[in-house]
């Protein structure tokens, strides 16, 4: 039997974070060892991030940690910009004051492409970065850092640009975490039949976490050194009508009211991404359909709510 790589995690607190204990636990990459924590603060202690390469001497990192809410970004970009971006050069140069030999997997985003016409998607990893928020700014020099570092230090480090995922224990204001939270508390009885939205006429493309988990997995294993890919389901799914399938599962009707205050500046009207270049690498392929996803959403909601 293969020796167990030993991964490291940042941000393990997080959705994703804590998504990724609870893959491992359950078995679905019985090689891979799981040895820490590093939390969002301990990006801005490059003395913090030297003891933790030092102590634990990883085989793969996966760069999680990040203020990672679009919203929160327009709000303080600086605090964006310093955790995301300033936090990745720190590590990367932790990594390189302690010798680290091993593989560098950076969480990025899709939201670095920016608005993208109808009639080029599906997005592709060649297309040029246009963030339209601070979010994606910090995540795009983020990539800049991580992919100078690959050629020049080296470094083994590749680069995924997840699309929108989801799955139990992510915050509730994400939108299909927030709405199965609602329709949970309706079917309760602990909310009126009411649902305010913001901008429903829009497609996203959205992958459960754990389809997420594999292809990190994956890329560890098999992805190009100084690559970026896509993590994406290749799908577009309509916003409204995901809120109604939400609903249908759910056996509740409720009144769907559009809120001013949740409108987003700089809305992309619909995403749609390729995967091409991540299963040729890895032979990944997203696995779970939306619906068995948004089934456990309000599976976890109602838990939560009965609490």
């Amino acid at each position: 039997m293969k020796p167990q790589k030993k991964l490291l995690a940042t941000g393990q607190s997080g959705f994703v974070g804590s998504a990724l204990a609870s893959y491992l636990q359950a078995g679905h990459a019985p090689d891979v060892e799981l040895c820490d924590v590093v939390e969002f603060h301990d990006l801005l202690e490059p003395g913090s991030l030297r003891r933790m390469a030092q102590t634990y001497r990883p085989d793969w990192i996966i760069h999680l940690a990040a203020q990672s809410h679009v919203a929160d970004s327009w709000n303080d970009p600086a605090a964006t910009l310093q955790v995301n971006t300033t936090g990745t050069a720190n590590l990367l140069k932790a990594l390189q004051d302690t010798g680290f030999q091993g593989r560098l997997l950076y969480v990025s985003s899709a939201d670095v492409y920016g608005k993208v016409p109808a009639d080029q998607m599906p997005v592709v990893e060649s297309r040029e970065p246009a963030p339209r928020s601070p979010y994606g700014a910090s995540k795009v020099g983020a990539e800049v850092l991580c992919r100078q570092w690959a050629r020049t230090r080296p470094l083994d480090v590749l680069i995924a640009r997840p699309f929108n995922h989801t799955g139990p224990g992510q915050r509730p204001d994400f939108a299909l975490s927030g709405f199965a939270r609602e329709i949970a508390a309706i079917k309760l009885g602990l909310q009126p039949a009411r649902i305010a939205v913001g901008d429903l006429d829009v497609t996203r493309d959205y992958l459960d976490v754990r389809d997420v988990l594999a292809a990190y997995l994956a890329l560890l294993r098999s992805g190009q050194t100084g690559e970026i890919y896509n993590v994406c389901s290749g799908r577009e799914s309509n916003l409204r009508q995901t809120l109604d399938l939400l609903m249908q599962i759910a056996g509740v009707q409720a009144q769907v009211v559009q809120d001013p205050q949740r409108l987003r500046p700089a809305e992309q009207r619909r995403m749609c991404g390729s995967h091409e270049r991540l299963t040729a690498a890895t032979g990944w392929q997203p696995s779970i359909e939306l619906r068995d996803t948004l089934r456990q959403l309000l599976d976890y909601w109602t838990q939560e709510l009965k609490k």
